[in-house]
C-alpha cells in the first residue's frame, strides 16, 4: 500500500493528504491516515490497522451491502434523497418522453445515444435476432404446464450458452457485441414462450414487422388473426415501461450478474443469474406482492383499517419505500400517468387502481408513513399496467427481466473492462466452533 493512500502516523499528528479519514486503533494507540476517494474508503485499507504482525487485520462488516460500494460504475446515477435517476447522466423523464427501449439499450451498453445509422443498425440486428433454435421448444415442452415462467426464463437463457459456445471468448469484442443483441432480442421471445406453455397455446414466431414491444404483445396474445394489430398506446405504455425497468444501479439482480460475471463466465449464465436475483418476492416479485396487496384490501372503504394493520405492525404496505430512495420513485410517477392510458385503451376500468390511489393519498397525508419515508415506489403501480395489458400475475416478473436485460449487461460489460475488478469473494466473520474432535457414530 502507497504512503500517500494510507499510513500508520503512531499518534505525530503529521497529515499526508487534505481528503483523509483518521482513525485510532485504541488497542494499541496507533493512528492511521486513510484516503478518502469519492466520499468512500477502500476497505482494503483497514486490513493494515493490527494488534501485531501476526494479527489478519480488521475487515469491514455489511450484511446486505447497506453502506457497501463494490464497483465504479457511469451507468445509472440515483440521488434518493431528491427523487434523481438518470441513465448515463441522461434524466430518465427525458428517455421517457423522447426515447425509444431500444435506444436507451443502446445508451446503456455503449454510453452514448446512438446516430440515426447506429440505431438503425442497431434496431435492424436486434429484430433479426429474435428467432429461437427450434431446440429451445422443445426444452419449453419439457416443462410441466403449470411450471412459473420464471423458473422457465431462467433455464432457458441459461440454456442459451449451449447454443453459442463462442460467447465463452468474453475477450472477442464481436462476441460480447452478438451476446448484447441476442440477449436482448430473444429475452422477450423466451418470455412469449414461457406464458404461452403455460396456457397449453402454441407459440407464436416473432413478426419482423412489428416493434420490439409491439412483437412482444403479437407473441403473447395473437390467436388466429392472420396479424396481430397492436393499439399504438398499449405499445408506448410497455415501452416507456421498459426503459423505466432498464436498469438502477447495484440492485440485488445486477449485483448477482457482476458477481457471477467476475469468474469470467459466459454472458447467458451471468444473466442467468441476474434472472435468478430477480425471481425473489422482494426483488422483480414485489409488484406481484403489491397486486396481492390491493386484492386483500378489497375495497376503499377497508383502507383506513388496513393502514391500522401496517401501524400495528400486523401488515405491510407493499409498494412503499425503497432501500435507495428517500423521496418519490420518479419511475413510480411516470408510471402512475400511463395507467389510466392504458386502462382507456383496453377499454375497462380497474376496481384496484381506484384502491390504489386512494391508498397513496391516504398514506401520503399520514404523518407516520411519510415520516418514515414511506413513498411510492416503481412497484406500485407497475403490477396495474401488467394486468390491464392482459399479462397474468406470475408472469409479470418475466417483463421486468425482459427489460433488465439490457442493463444487466451494461455492467457485465463494465465489469469485464474494470481494471480493478476481482473475482468475488467476500469474506466472512466465522461463528461456530473450533478444535473439536470427530466423535464415532456408535458413540453419539
Amino acid at each position: 500500500m502507497s504512503q500517500d493512500r494510507f499510513q500508520d502516523r503512531e499518534g505525530d499528528g503529521v497529515s499526508t493528504a487534505k481528503d483523509t479519514l483518521t482513525v485510532t486503533d485504541n488497542r494499541t494507540g496507533k493512528q492511521y491516515e486513510v484516503e478518502i476517494t469519492d466520499g468512500t474508503v477502500r476497505a482494503m485499507d483497514f486490513r493494515e490497522i493490527k494488534v501485531d504482525e501476526d494479527d489478519f487485520g480488521l475487515m469491514t462488516y455489511d450484511p446486505g451491502f447497506l453502506n457497501t460500494a463494490s464497483c465504479r460504475s457511469s451507468i445509472t446515477y440515483i440521488d434518493g434523497e431528491r427523487g434523481i435517476l438518470e441513465y448515463r447522466g441522461i434524466p430518465i423523464e427525458q428517455l421517457c418522453e423522447h426515447s425509444t427501449y431500444l435506444e436507451v439499450a443502446y445508451l446503456l451498453i455503449y454510453g452514448e445515444l446512438p446516430t440515426r445509422k447506429q440505431l438503425d443498425d442497431w434496431v435492424y440486428e436486434i429484430t433479426h435476432h429474435t428467432y429461437v433454435h427450434e431446440n429451445i421448444k422443445d426444452f419449453m415442452d419439457g416443462f410441466r404446464h403449470d411450471a412459473h415462467p420464471m423458473g422457465m426464463l431462467l433455464a432457458s437463457v441459461g440454456a442459451l450458452s449451449t447454443f453459442y459456445p463462442g460467447a465463452s471468448n468474453i475477450r472477442d469484442e464481436n462476441e460480447r457485441h452478438m451476446a448484447a443483441v441476442r440477449l436482448i432480442a430473444k429475452m422477450p421471445t423466451l418470455a412469449a414462450f414461457a406464458y404461452r406453455h403455460s396456457l397449453g397455446l402454441p407459440y407464436v414466431y416473432p413478426d419482423n414487422e412489428l416493434s420490439y414491444t409491439g412483437n412482444f404483445l403479437s407473441m403473447l396474445f395473437k390467436m388466429a388473426e392472420p396479424r396481430y394489430e397492436v393499439d399504438p398506446r398499449l405499445e408506448r405504455a410497455l415501452d416507456v415501461l421498459f426503459i423505466l425497468h432498464a436498469d438502477h444501479e447495484q440492485n440485488c439482480s445486477t449485483n448477482a450478474v457482476r458477481g457471477v460475471g467476475s469468474s469470467l463466465v459466459d454472458p447467458y449464465s451471468a444473466i442467468a443469474a441476474g434472472i435468478a436475483g430477480l425471481y425473489g418476492p422482494l426483488h422483480g416479485g414485489a409488484n406481484v406482492q403489491v397486486l396481492k396487496m390491493l386484492r386483500r384490501i378489497g375495497s376503499v372503504e377497508n383502507i383506513p383499517d388496513y393502514l391500522e394493520s401496517v401501524k400495528n405492525g400486523d401488515e405491510r404496505l407493499m409498494g412503499f419505500g425503497h432501500r435507495v430512495y428517500k423521496n418519490y420513485d420518479p419511475r413510480a410517477r411516470i408510471i402512475k400517468s400511463n395507467v389510466d392510458e392504458v386502462l382507456e385503451a383496453v377499454g375497462k376500468t380497474s376496481p384496484l387502481l381506484e384502491i390504489a390511489t386512494e391508498l397513496e393519498k391516504r398514506a401520503l397525508d399520514d404523518e407516520y408513513f411519510t415520516s418514515r419515508k414511506l413513498y411510492p415506489n416503481v412497484d406500485f403501480y407497475s403490477g396495474l399496467i401488467y394486468e390491464a395489458l392482459g399479462i397474468p400475475t406470475e408472469s409479470s416478473t418475466v417483463v421486468f427481466a425482459i427489460a433488465r436485460t439490457s442493463g444487466w449487461i451494461a455492467n457485465w460489460l463494465e465489469m469485464l473492462e474494470d481494471p480493478e475488478q476481482r473475482i468475488a469473494r467476500p469474506r466472512q466473520i466465522y461463528t461456530g466452533p473450533r478444535n473439536r474432535d470427530y466423535v464415532s457414530i456408535d458413540q453419539r
